[in-house]
């Protein structure tokens, strides 16, 4: 399966591209583990020695405003980061602390909609227990 490019990406959720913005949007798409603003940073600085925290944080905030990445706030001490914006869950392991994606089961909603006279314009499906890997002790964070 082809993977979207990080510029075609930028480019269909109305993010200018330049080399920062791409390299974050790539270490997004190519690592599927829900890494934090910090975690980005320290994968790129060594082969972009000119990238800031800053940088990443602000750029990480303009992809999740613009719809290009999702914010993760499933656990209490950090954000993290999904460049996958298709409709599903997350699950975080409360003994290794990996976050995994899991399928959707909801009903589905398109767009915002009222509920309960609010309008809802973000739905958030955390699931948090043991994974399957640490539940057999072969979990090598754990």
């Amino acid at each position: 399966m082809n993977r979207e490019s990080a510029n075609e990406r930028l480019v269909r959720y109305g993010v200018k591209p330049s080399v920062q913005r791409i390299a974050i949007m790539d270490y997004l798409l190519a690592n599927r583990t829900h890494p934090t603003a910090d975690e980005v940073y320290s994968a790129l600085c060594p082969s972009i020695p000119t990238l800031s925290k800053t940088t990443v944080y602000n750029t990480m905030k303009l992809f999740v405003e613009n719809g290009a990445a999702l914010m993760l706030t499933i656990d209490d001490k950090t954000a993290r980061f999904d460049g996958d914006t298709s409709l599903h869950a997350h699950f975080i392991c409360k003994q290794c602390g990996k976050v995994h994606d899991l399928p959707f089961t909801g009903r589905k909603r398109a767009g915002s909609f009222q509920l309960d006279g609010h309008l809802v314009e973000e739905v958030h499906h955390y699931y948090k227990g043991v994974c399957s890997q640490c539940q057999e002790g072969a979990c090598p964070s754990s």
